[in-house]
């Protein structure tokens, strides 16, 4: 890949590198909620799964649109927190099910804040672009992204990290 030598360049690599991280986080959540003790959050992980292939489908349209080849680039940033989501979360050495779906949580947002940077700096490059389509989009997945970490947040707080804590079961708790 060359330099890029215009907005309309950095922008369109960061489309592309987004479509990789999301390729990357898709595949792992998948591992994550195989491994979560919590049906709350096995289910939450799936939704943002789902969510990740509709992102994924956005940003492939975007990088056609504004470079005619569909092709992505590998995301160092994202194969980096992959590979600290699995090495904390997915380690066989915990059997505490209530510890793990804490650091899967921690994991997942780590993630997720990852693909608001991504998705917002994007957003701001179609703005200076003058893309409102593109803006649009763009910005309703940063949308979709902080419900989902939201969503996160409120399960973390409201059952799995008081049951890390306390020793009971959040699945038991979260029904």
């Amino acid at each position: 890949m060359s330099a890029p030598e215009s907005l309309k360049d950095v922008y369109v690599e960061e489309l592309r590198d987004l479509w990789s991280a999301n390729d990357q986080m898709q595949d792992v959540l998948f591992d994550l909620a195989s491994h979560a003790a919590s049906p709350k959050l096995k289910s939450m992980l799936e939704r943002s799964a789902a969510g990740v292939a509709r992102h994924t489908k956005v940003l492939k349209a975007l990088v056609e649109s504004n470079d005619g080849k569909a092709s992505k680039d590998h995301c160092k940033g994202m194969e980096g927190l992959v590979k600290e989501a699995k090495k904390h979360a997915l380690d066989d050495k915990i059997e505490d099910g209530d510890v793990r779906d804490v650091i899967i949580i921690s994991q997942y947002q780590r993630m997720s804040h990852y693909g608001i940077a991504g998705f917002g700096a994007a957003a701001a490059f179609a703005k200076a672009l003058g893309l409102a389509d593109d803006k649009t989009k763009l910005d309703a997945a940063v949308a979709e992204i902080h419900k989902a970490d939201d969503a996160a947040s409120h399960l973390a707080e409201s059952a799995v990290n008081l049951a890390a804590k306390q020793g009971a079961p959040a699945h038991a708790a979260a029904h």
